[in-house]
């Protein structure tokens, strides 16, 4: 652990640096109101990107609602099968033996039990460690919902550029199911994970955002196919 630490400090120059120099990490937590065992791993995601504990690391988190909860008692208002989906091509790729939650997914390379914080930390330590991209996106001027994002990461390889749009905060009071009578609260709650872009080492362009009136920020990421590593990541505020 002490070994990686000292990596991340090394690749992102002096902890408690400028927000610019820490390694962006990017963080799934795949999860479900209807899932009695979501709650503490939703807490745990809180913390993490509350505190962002770990120096020279900058924590960018996804909360994707999957949607297989949904017939036993409670649907969940935020899920969708797109998570269920991109859940099920991490674990082709992943040796997580299936779908689960919660289950953390850390730059598109490791996982862990989502509620276990301490596994989660070395995760993105890791994470931190690996090659990694270069990755820009601002809002266009006067154009809320267009961003321009620019990214490159290592030549040849093949990967997309992803969008997801992001409720920074959201609380839901839950009537059935196994978390019924809870208040629950979630942060970096994905509503839509889009393709906007693809190529070979490099993107650069001018990205629509339909819907991001909406949200209040979208978080841009390069990701090989099919629930591969993540080359990139960024987080940009949609309305200030």
């Amino acid at each position: 652990m002490a070994i990686l630490v000292a990596a991340v400090a090394l690749r992102a120059g002096t902890v408690g640096a400028a927000e610019t120099t820490r390694v962006p990490v990017l963080v799934e937590l795949f999860t479900s109101e209807g899932c009695s065992s979501c709650p503490p791993a939703d807490t745990a995601l809180i913390r993490l990107l509350r505190d962002q504990p770990i120096g020279g690391v900058r924590i960018i988190a996804l909360s994707e609602h999957v949607d297989y909860w949904d017939d036993l008692g409670w649907r969940d208002p935020f899920s969708s099968p797109s998570f269920t989906h991109r859940q099920e091509a991490y674990a082709r790729r992943l040796p997580s033996g299936g779908v689960y939650t919660p289950q953390l997914v850390v730059g598109g390379a490791f996982h862990v039990v989502g509620n276990q914080e301490s596994a989660a930390r070395a995760a993105i330590v890791a994470a931190a460690t690996e090659p990694g991209g270069e990755m820009s996106a601002r809002v266009a001027p006067g154009a809320e919902a267009v961003l321009e994002v620019a990214a490159r990461w290592t030549p040849g390889i093949e990967a997309e550029v992803l969008v997801a749009l992001v409720q920074d905060h959201a609380i839901s009071r839950v009537e059935r199911g196994e978390n019924a009578g809870r208040t629950l609260e979630h942060v970096a709650v994905a509503r839509v994970v889009s393709r906007v872009g693809a190529g070979a080492g490099a993107f650069s362009g001018r990205v629509k955002l339909p819907g991001a009136q909406d949200a209040d920020r979208a978080v841009v990421f390069v990701q090989e196919r099919n629930g591969g590593r993540i080359h990139g990541v960024t987080s940009v505020e949609l309305h200030r």
